[in-house]
């Protein structure tokens, strides 16, 4: 029997008013990711300004990194790879399950960090679980990785306490290692497919080059976390990704995608991640403030980048053109303001760090509320073309 659109001829047509929020991994975590992006910076800006309760800069950090990008993460690989394997990742009871443990995290997070690291570490073991059963299966070795990495993260998080910055560090290695391998693999064959005679490549050695710093940062951040730290190591490493880095975004052909925004806004992202490196080795050295490295990673590389993927797998895997619209694009640019006003601002006027913390917040909170407003639909119901997922 001949398939129409996903659906068998003669069979009903699906019900485009089904709640679909459960079909498939990418749909709760973008966006409940989205929400919780547009919720939980406002309310830090507001404990930063002092107009709601006691300033704790850890929640901020915890919430951002297992609150906001985990959740992302989540969903693109239970979508990834079941696209890479052909066999299933967790939907209906299952996902809803280990939706409820990040959710869970949430609700305790401002109570108990330590708490919310336990379900963090919870969810990160259901994570590796969904992802591994079909990895494993399907014999899919070149994504084995993915595993120990998710687990690593949750790890991480629950020695949050004992040593909060070497943690909070390498967990933000973690998500960097990851966005470099994915966006390795992704930016130069979008940029290719969507631009005639782009010429977007790889080099083996600048890949080696690139991902081993990234690497070898994590490494060097948790030989801190044991207690033999090694600054003038990792700023110089920082400082030799950051030309590796930057060096491999220029082979990627960025200038090609200056016309598509749901491409550059890849390749702009990715540009902050050689800005973090640059501004990591310099405070390494003393030369800048380190929080600027971190929210050029947090802010930038993370924000931008899961931006940008979550809008163009989610309207992928819901049979939409692969085109950003008006609201998508402005949530692009917000984003990256969001980091300008964050990182580059203080640089220029260090006397405006706090405005800029405050502005940054704004910005920010702007991006994910249009991609909220505007995926909440597209999240929750059906593929145009009735196909499952």
């Amino acid at each position: 029997m001949r398939a129409v659109r996903g659906v068998l001829a003669g069979d009903p047509p699906p019900d485009p008013r089904r709640f679909a929020l459960l079909d498939l991994g990418f749909r709760p975590f973008y966006l409940l990711a989205g929400a919780y992006a547009a919720l939980a910076v406002p309310l830090w800006a507001l404990v930063y300004a002092g107009a709601v309760g006691p300033a704790n800069p850890l929640w901020h950090a915890h919430e951002m990194l297992y609150g906001y990008t985990f959740a992302v993460i989540a969903g693109f690989l239970f979508t990834a790879v079941r696209n890479w394997t052909g066999r299933a990742t967790p939907r209906g009871r299952a996902l809803g399950a280990i939706v409820a443990l990040w959710i869970a995290g949430r609700v305790v997070a401002p109570l108990s960090l330590p708490t919310a690291a336990l379900f963090d570490l919870l969810f990160a073991a259901a994570l590796a679980w969904g992802i591994g059963r079909p990895l494993v299966a399907s014999g899919h070795r070149r994504n084995y990785f993915l595993i120990p990495l998710v687990l690593a993260l949750g790890g991480a998080g629950a020695l949050l306490r004992a040593r909060p910055a070497a943690t909070l560090a390498i967990g933000l290695d973690l998500v960097l290692l990851l966005m470099a391998v994915m966006a390795g693999r992704v930016v130069p064959v979008f940029t290719n497919n969507a631009v005639a005679g782009a010429n977007a490549r790889r080099v083996p050695a600048l890949e080696r080059a690139a991902l081993g710093s990234a690497l070898g940062l994590a490494a060097l951040d948790a030989l801190a976390l044991a207690g033999s730290p090694a600054p003038g190591a990792a700023a110089a490493l920082a400082l030799f990704g950051a030309a590796a880095h930057g060096v491999r975004l220029a082979l990627w052909a960025p200038l090609a995608a200056r016309g598509r925004p749901i491409l550059w806004i890849l390749h702009l992202s990715y540009a902050w991640i050689v800005v973090h490196l640059a501004l990591r080795g310099l405070a390494g050295f003393g030369l800048a403030r380190p929080e600027l490295a971190t929210h050029a990673l947090a802010v930038g590389a993370i924000g931008g980048l899961t931006l940008g993927m979550m809008t163009r797998t989610a309207r992928g895997h819901t049979a939409r053109e692969l085109r950003a619209s008006p609201p998508e694009v402005a949530a692009y640019a917000l984003v990256q303001l969001a980091a300008a006003v964050r990182v580059l601002l203080p640089l220029a006027a260090p006397q405006a760090y706090p405005g800029a913390v405050l502005a940054s917040a704004l910005l920010w909170t702007a991006a994910f509320t249009l991609f909220t407003i505007v995926f909440l639909p597209i999240l929750t119901r059906p593929r145009l073309d009735g196909a499952p997922g």
